[in-house]
Parts: C-alpha cells; structure tokens; sequence
C-alpha cells in the first residue's frame, strides 16, 4: 500500500512537471505578448490565430521543417548503418583487439563537442561544406557514430556465439551473416538507438548555428531563433512556432 502510494505521488509530480511548461506554451501561442506577461498560466481572453498566421506566412518555417527532415534522417540511416557495421566488426573481432578498436570507436564520447568547434569550422570551410546541408549530415554522422557503435556493440557482444558458427557452417559470409542473422537479432537495439539519435539530432542547435547562415537552409531549432531579437523575445511567436514543430515532428 504505501509502495502504491509512493509511486503514485511520483508519477502524480512527474506528470505535473511536464504538463505545466506544455500548457503554458500552447496557450501562450493564442497569447499576445502583454497578457502573456500579465497571466502566463491563464487560459487566453480571446481565441486568435493571429500568431499561427504570423509564423506560416511571414516565417517560413515549411523550409525549416522540411531541412531537418532531411539532415535528420539521412543522418540517422547513415549513422545506423555505419555504426552497426562498426559494431559487428568489434563483436567478431576475439580477444583484446577487439575491445581496444572498440573502445578507440566509442572514445569520441569523452570529447565536448564545443571543444572540437574551431577544428571543425575550419576543415569545413577548406571542405567547401560550410552552409551547406550535407555538411550538417556529415557532423552528425560524425558525431553521432561513437553512440551508435557503443549501443550497438554492447548489444551485439551479448548474442549468442552459436547464431555465427552455425551461419558459418552454411556458408554465410562475414556480410551475409551481418544481414542475415545479426541485424535482424539486434532490431531493437537498433530501433532504440535510431530514437536516441533522432532526438539528438532534431533538436541539435549548435552545429546549424555553427555551419548555417542562408535562412532557405536553416532547421527548426535554428529557424526558431528569428523569434528572438537582442533586447526582446516575441514569447508567443516563439511559442507558435514550438507547437508547430512539435506537431509535426509527430
């Protein structure tokens, strides 16, 4: 009874914390900036679609979705497929090499992105690839790869010896029992992986800030900036354009 409780008092307090910010949001985005500021738990005095109309219209922010569908998701296929290659590797490898090339793979998690930013812009800029969204796709893979290869390595080290030898003793090769036997094994180490890397990646605001200047090439998090001046945010504009992101990611 009171372990019920307990959870239920947690659970009771997690839900609030989530469902507070959202709420403020939402009905902040039929909000103008004075009755946001004068009631921002409010219900809105009036319902506009004044805001809505703003971002669709003047904001452009269509482009912006449509950019980090597209950096988002060949960043993960790629990344998926590239890390689990890599992870494969390092499962079949015996012994201590195997370990060392994957603890030299995963290393890439110790390392700050901010402190790679300088290095980067410049190999980026000799590359060509400065705004540009290949170069976005490129990063993320980069970035990205040793969190897959962890994941996925850690995953695939766990599957049984015997599914190998007994693809081996039909005649499978190294790829064919990659394909065959382990990926279709490590389906939800994969789904879970793609998930963490697409909420990453979706959301990334450094990268794009560090590489974008056009506005046709900009994601969302980047795009959302506009709403956001030196002296003064348009928290509602701000807000409208959240949901909107939010529903569509869905």
């Amino acid at each position: 009874m009171r372990y019920t409780i307990t959870r239920t008092t947690i659970l009771t307090v997690y839900a609030a914390l989530i469902l507070v910010p959202i709420t403020v949001v939402i009905f902040g985005s039929f909000k103008t900036t004075p009755e946001l500021f004068a009631s921002p738990f409010g219900l809105p005095s009036s319902v506009s679609l004044q805001n809505y109309d703003i971002v669709f219209n003047q904001q452009s922010l269509d482009q912006a979705f449509l950019n980090s569908v597209m950096v988002t998701s060949a960043s993960v296929f790629l990344t998926l497929l590239l890390g689990s290659l890599a992870a494969y590797a390092t499962a079949r490898i015996p012994g201590w090499k195997g370990w060392l090339i994957f603890g030299f793979l995963v290393l890439g998690m110790s390392i700050p992105p901010q402190a790679n930013m300088i290095p980067q812009y410049a190999l980026f800029d000799q590359l060509g690839l400065l705004d540009n969204r290949l170069g976005l796709v490129l990063i993320n893979i980069a970035v990205g790869l040793p969190v897959a290869v962890f994941i996925l390595g850690g995953f695939m080290r766990t599957l049984p010896r015997e599914a190998y030898e007994a693809s081996a003793v039909d005649g499978a090769g190294p790829m064919r029992t990659y394909w065959s036997v382990v990926l279709p094994m490590s389906m939800p180490s994969v789904a879970a992986t793609a998930i963490f890397l697409f909420v990453i990646q979706w959301n990334d605001l450094l990268y794009p800030l560090l590489f974008i200047n056009t506005d046709s090439k900009k994601t969302i998090p980047l795009a959302l900036l506009n709403f956001q001046g030196e002296f003064l945010t348009d928290y509602p504009l701000l807000f409208t354009g959240v949901v909107i992101a939010s529903v569509r990611s869905r």
